[in-house]
């Protein structure tokens, strides 16, 4: 009997039927050890020291495998071929030997990059030992981002209020999005104008010709910069006589795209089908562990963790074959095409995400797919077969054309491409993250040399330059990608930690840094300029490759890295809170001190007329405040989003019913609207501000509205009972009788009718029986594989969660709750009860004030539906809020490790 081990138990039980009887196949679930979350764990005084601790949930799951591999003949390390899956083969063969269940037994490694029988039984016959060098990368980059993290991360806690962590890879990201913000924020509009002449041949077919050149000097886009400029230029072209000067056709030839690598499969998925990277992993990992395809499980991609272009030999030949038997011998080229990466630090070590079969067309597949699944697998399809098609053909038609205008000549250039054959466009086009307009479409009408044109008309257009784009997910991936920055595997978790961390936000697809990254990379920019620089990041990287290539020893690269890191944490800690304020406030005034319309000074205090604004530093964060403080109390939060300024309030008018002021106020916990000053010692009427409400955008009509929730919107057509609408602790809901549904972002509490709130309400009562105290039961994974009892996922009111028990846990924002499995929530469940037992016994306690499922608490608040409570809702938020900060301070002592 040979043990075979993996990571998954879908691919342990795929795997077993694919070799037989003789084969025990038994999945690790992933890795078994790592470095305990606390100082010490890395040691650079004992020659860096790693002190590795086993997985509480692994524990039972390394019995069972040592347990098999006592009673056998042999043990196959079969995990994935990565240095993450050669990390973990060699993390099981170490623990084995710890546990002495090594008997002689011969150990062999084998890698497939695909999940396919002829693939697995392949690398059976082709078994080697563990590869050393790449473990020693691995235990290289493990190290140095631990010692980044839990080195750096405490510095900023201690200089910094609000930061929550640093990382290797994770800072040098921000630092990008947070450059390219201050390359907007800095940018100088410029004008210039276009020249466009609307000319007709001979035959009276019409093209456009662009200004060119004047008085023999050339015309630049930017040449034409003022509108008496472009004035000139039309009168005399007005004027002038056009001919044809000459007239050249050029042939082209556009090849394809090589197949997917992990970057350019998580750029195109975001561009074509709007997958965040972390959610295309999600299903590419589904997609190359199998589906179920006709009793079978087969696996329909490659390994998705790669930066290779290259396909197997028998791979291109089948894609070939299907592309002849498809498209027809004029689509197949001569000779199959090789690709080569032009990514840095590139290391090709593996293929190109591919389907296993080219045969499998997306249209046989999807019958066993979700949609998703579906839609991902025809991109990598189809990527894969157009890799491998002719290149297409075109013509790029130039016709130069001379205008005279009394003694001046001016140029004008018109052109135009024509697709000849269409080759490997005819199924596939590249995606772009910022289309520009191109003339690829246009084609010029027939016309020769010395033709005479008829002038139609000239147009003069102006135009501002404009600053370069944010970054999308897409092509924040693709730059980190160039220069050499991350990994393949990483590139999704850091972007996920970025989020997560609230240092970024996604808004229309684009990443926007919050307040909190531009101070976390202003910081790190001060103090530790060298350890955010990019070709230090991408030259360290290259250097890990070197230890996976055996040209490097692991340990002078972390000597090397720990010698100046020490030394720059060492000397921050002298660091005066001023200096820090001091350094912030220099590389952020264009962000917190933006040139005002009025040319006055953007720094003078606008309370009491001769301070000066600065960056202050709280208990709570950052804000901007005056410097004749105590006398002058003005402050604001770092930007100017509409928040309150001065005295902490902004007017917004009169309440014609009552006569009393509504302000909108910056409060301890958030912005919140209120009317009057209260009387007779009652609190005044307050409200939060919904989210995705801006400050900005709230005016007296808005504000008063929102003061007047919970508001009535029509009664139930079941009962005649009222629903009504309002913003609770835990933000907007509807309720009818005992129930209560949270409002989702698409809709607004002011605006939510009667038939929108009806269909809240019933799925509310469907998934929580509908009265108070009702659990939604959830979807149920399996039962718990060491103590029994049904594991399920549920909906809460902090997000989803999984139960087991006594225990729940909630799951990471990146981490989609359909797609979870259940070795996924017994790691999950494992970790938050060995955290902290008697937390994991307080969601017992839930029932007495809330539903278990979390949905129902924010509306029994609300739902007093008096003035009173309205009043009350910023006073509660305080109640809300003090959990939540106790979660981010554990988050932020974890984070350091948690991604590079």
């Amino acid at each position: 009997m040979q043990v075979v081990i993996v990571e998954s138990p879908a691919k342990a039980k795929t795997i077993n039927k694919y070799l037989g009887p003789g084969y025990e196949v038994i999945a690790s679930y992933g890795h078994v050890r790592d470095l305990p979350s606390k100082d010490g764990s890395v040691d650079p005084d004992a020659d860096f020291r790693m002190l590795w601790e086993v997985d509480p949930k692994a524990q039972k799951r390394l019995n069972e495998i040592a347990a098999a591999v006592k009673g056998a003949d042999g043990l196959i390390l079969a995990t994935d071929p990565d240095r993450e899956g050669e990390a973990i083969s060699w993390h099981v063969l170490e623990v084995l030997k710890q546990k002495k269940a090594l008997k002689g037994q011969k150990v062999e490694r084998v890698v497939f990059n695909a999940i396919t029988k002829q693939a697995v039984l392949d690398a059976m016959k082709a078994p080697r030992a563990i590869d050393v060098a790449l473990v020693d990368a691995y235990l290289a980059r493990r190290a140095l981002d631990y010692l980044v993290g839990f080195t750096l991360s405490p510095v900023l806690w201690r200089k910094l209020p609000g930061a929550r962590s640093a990382g290797r890879v994770q800072s040098v990201a921000l630092r990008l999005v947070c450059d390219r913000e201050r390359e907007i924020e800095t940018f100088v509009q410029k004008e210039y104008w276009s020249i466009v002449a609307r000319l007709a041949t001979p035959r009276a077919e019409e093209f456009e010709a662009r200004l060119s050149g004047a008085d023999g000097k050339k015309i630049t886009r930017l040449s034409v910069g003022t509108a008496e400029e472009a004035k000139a230029f039309r009168a005399a072209l007005e004027a002038a006589d056009f001919r044809v000067r000459s007239v050249e056709a050029k042939p082209m030839r556009r090849h394809p795209q090589p197949p997917f690598t992990t970057s350019t499969l998580q750029q195109e998925a975001s561009r074509k089908l709007g997958l965040a990277p972390a959610r295309t992993m999600q299903i590419a990992q589904r997609l190359y562990e199998g589906v179920d395809v006709g009793g079978e499980t087969v696996g329909l991609i490659t390994y998705m963790r790669t930066d290779g272009v290259d396909m197997a030999p028998e791979a291109v030949a089948a894609t070939r074959s299907a592309i002849g038997k498809q498209f027809g011998p004029k689509y197949l080229p001569g000779v199959p095409r090789k690709y080569t990466t032009k990514a840095k630090n590139a290391q090709e070590a593996h293929e190109a995400i591919r389907p296993t079969d080219p045969s499998r067309h997306p249209r046989e597949a999807a019958r066993h797919l979700d949609g998703e699944q579906a839609k991902l697998y025809e991109l990598i399809w189809i990527r894969t077969v157009a890799s491998q098609m002719e290149s297409a053909e075109l013509e790029r038609t130039t016709a130069d054309i001379e205008a005279k205008a009394g003694g001046r000549t001016l140029d004008l250039t018109a052109t135009g491409t024509v697709v000849k054959f269409d080759g490997f466009l005819t199924l596939y086009r590249e995606g772009k993250d910022d289309e520009d307009d191109d003339e690829e479409s246009r084609r010029l009408p027939a016309m020769s040399a010395n033709d005479k044109l008829d002038r139609r008309d000239i147009l003069t257009t102006q135009h501002f330059t404009e600053p370069p784009p944010r970054y999308s997910e897409a092509s924040l991936v693709k730059r980190m990608e160039e220069l050499g920055i991350g990994r393949p595997s990483t590139y999704a978790a850091v972007l996920a930690v970025l989020r997560d961390r609230e240092y970024v936000k996604l808004e229309k697809k684009r990443l926007l840094p919050e307040d909190k990254g531009r101070l976390v990379t202003a910081f790190l920019e001060s103090f530790f300029k060298r350890y955010v620089e990019y070709d230090f990041t991408a030259d360290l990287e290259e250097k890990l490759d070197e230890v996976s290539a055996a040209e490097l020893d692991w340990k002078d690269v972390l000597r090397a890295f720990w010698q100046d890191f020490h030394i720059a944490v060492e000397a921050t800690k002298d660091l005066r809170v001023s200096q820090v304020l001091d350094a912030l406030d220099d590389m952020l005034t264009a962000h917190i001190f933006p040139p005002t319309q009025d040319g006055t000074d953007p720094r003078l205090c606008p309370t009491c007329g001769n301070g000066r604004l600065s960056l202050k530093m709280g208990k709570f964060g950052a804000f901007i405040g005056c410097s004749n403080y105590p006398e002058c109390r003005h402050t604001r939060p770092l930007t100017g989003d509409g928040a309150p300024e001065g005295d902490g309030k902004r007017e917004l008018g009169i309440d014609p019913e009552s006569g009393e002021e509504v302000t909108i106020r910056a409060g301890r916990f958030g912005t919140y609207l209120q009317l009057g000053e209260g009387k007779d010692g009652e609190k005044p009427k307050r409200s939060s501000l919904p989210k995705g409400l801006a400050p900005a955008d709230v005016d007296l009509e808005t504000a008063l509205k929102l003061l007047a929730l919970p508001r009535e919107v029509g009664k139930h057509p079941e009962d005649g009972e009222p629903i009504l609408a309002g913003i609770g602790r835990y933000g907007p809901y509807v309720q009818h009788g005992r129930t209560y549904a949270n409002i989702e972002d698409g809709d607004d509490i002011l605006a939510v009718g009667l038939n929108r709130a009806v269909v809240l309400i019933a799925e509310k009562q469907s998934k929580g029986r509908g009265g108070r105290g009702a659990a939604t039961p959830g979807r149920t994974l399996g039962d718990h594989p060491t103590h029994g009892g049904p594991i399920t996922v549920r909906p809460g009111r902090f997000g989803p969660y999984v139960n087991h028990g006594k225990v729940n846990a909630t799951l990471p924002k990146s981490t989609d709750p359909e797609a979870l499995t259940l070795a996924e929530a017994v790691t999950l469940i494992d970790a938050k009860a060995a955290l902290s037992p008697s937390k994991a016994k307080a969601p017992r306690k839930a029932p007495a004030k809330a539903s278990a499922s979390g949905e129902d608490a924010p509306a029994k608040t609300a739902a007093k539906t008096t003035a009173k409570t309205a009043a009350k809702k910023p006073a509660a938020k305080k109640t809300a809020t003090k959990p939540a900060a106790k979660k981010t301070t554990k988050s932020a002592s974890k984070g350091p490790e948690a991604a590079e």
